[in-house]
């Protein structure tokens, strides 16, 4: 009981934030080939990007800044969007079956056109 209670708190004070940065040659990647598949860009600042077509399935993008980006057509299947910024995104086209989109901070944004699927 000692050796937990040891454990415990010394875990306690370890910063989160950490975890959560995201990778610069991900991002590098992203800007590069427009494709990033798998990659972490947690809280990343990807305000008024142009993302058209984007490949970000299963891409990481907690907290990230997305305020006005274009999404039009970008694929985004299973892509974890949590707290994203997604005020004006442009969303049209935007194939997004799977994606996490609990939390996010979606004030008004441009998804006339959305792909909806269903889940399996």
């Amino acid at each position: 009981m000692r050796r937990t209670l040891l454990i415990y708190t010394s875990l306690r004070f370890v910063p989160l934030s950490v975890a959560w940065a995201f990778d610069e040659s991900d991002l590098k990647k992203l800007q590069t080939l427009n494709e990033c598949n798998k990659c972490d860009l947690s809280k990343a600042d990807l305000s008024y990007a142009d993302l058209f077509k984007a490949k970000l399935s299963e891409a990481k993008l907690l907290q990230a800044n997305l305020k006005g980006a274009n999404l039009a057509g970008a694929y985004l299947y299973n892509a974890d969007l949590f707290k994203a910024n997604l005020t004006g995104v442009d969303l049209p086209g935007a194939s997004m079956k799977g994606a996490v989109l609990d939390g996010p901070y979606f004030v008004r944004p441009k998804s006339h056109g959305v792909k909806k699927t269903q889940a399996a």
